[in-house]
């Protein structure tokens, strides 16, 4: 199991299309992925749960993933919250 926090850099934070993009990225592994913000653990492929959160560009999230994928599933996660 892999934990990192992430700060959100994409300037519109987590509305719709970054949203759906994450999920999109998420989706790719097989790791079970979870993203942690404000008490809540949300699935991230699941563009519903992800869509509650509310994120703006600034704010920290945890990235919790296990399986025989989670290493590159955090560091390509980071990577889209982080560079766009």
């Amino acid at each position: 199991m892999i934990t990192r926090t992430i700060t959100i850099k994409i300037p519109s934070g987590l509305e719709a299309r970054p949203v759906a993009m994450l999920v999109q990225v998420a989706s790719q592994y097989e790791s079970m992925i979870l993203i942690e913000s404000q008490d809540k653990k949300i699935n991230a492929k699941s563009i519903m749960g992800m869509m509650s959160l509310g994120l703006t560009v600034g704010e920290e999230l945890t990235v919790i993933a296990d399986g025989h994928d989670e290493t590159e599933a955090v560091s390509h996660i980071e990577r889209y919250l982080s560079e766009n």
